[in-house]
């Protein structure tokens, strides 16, 4: 289960994958309640981010994990009251999905079967990054890479061109750089455990990243 809130503090989306649905909070200070309302958007919603300007919010659907291809949705949260507008197939099990610092780009990882075993009809010898554009309310997919097996995490860094996938298999992270049309592999990040996750530190109020000379 994932929540999200976005930038203003005054609602939360909740995935609930055991049930199907997607649930709506109302936060005021302190206070959290369930609005009642519930959003369906696939078979087991899980992974879910909200971007900052607080527009929509985008989850993935893992599904069942019977070979089929996933989605992921789009959710208006500028429709009163939040519903789902767009769904649009990834592949099989989308894990870890992010929306850049600014907005435009949305980070899908796809496990693509790559989890099962060889003799598997389902099987992937490796998953995949997919990369959309967003356009409106809409996702427009831009770009495509392959990953390591059972992958999972993904993060944009500040710039919103560099991309990092976590690799449960490898105990790695592959590093990306998008171009504005193609992702490029520049590198990997070993790590001493499988990576379920990763994100940036907070920057402290008050600090500014200064320009580069």
């Amino acid at each position: 289960m994932g929540a999200r809130s976005p930038p203003d503090g005054r609602l939360a989306l909740a995935t609930r994958d055991g049930d199907d649905r997607i649930s709506v909070l109302s936060i005021d200070g302190s206070k959290v309640e369930y609005t009642k309302r519930d959003v369906y958007a696939g078979l087991r919603p899980y992974g879910v981010d909200i971007a900052k300007d607080g527009k929509i919010a985008v989850v993935a659907n893992i599904g069942r994990s019977l070979g089929d291809s996933d989605t992921v949705s789009v959710i208006d949260l500028e429709a009163k009251p939040p519903r789902v507008v767009e769904t649009t197939t990834v592949g099989q099990t989308p894990e870890g999905l992010r929306i850049s610092p600014d907005g435009k780009l949305v980070g899908v990882v796809v496990v693509n079967g790559s989890n099962k075993p060889p003799d598997s009809p389902f099987f992937n010898d490796h998953g995949k990054l997919v990369l959309f554009k967003v356009a409106g309310k809409s996702l427009k997919k831009v770009a495509e890479a392959p990953i390591g097996h059972w992958s999972q995490g993904v993060l944009f860094t500040p710039d919103n061109k560099t991309i990092l996938v976590c690799n449960m298999v490898e105990k790695n992270l592959t590093v990306f750089r998008f171009d504005g049309s193609k992702l490029r592999q520049t590198g990997t990040v070993s790590v001493s455990g499988g990576p379920v996750a990763v994100r940036l530190a907070d920057k402290p109020a008050g600090v500014r990243v200064a320009d580069k000379p």
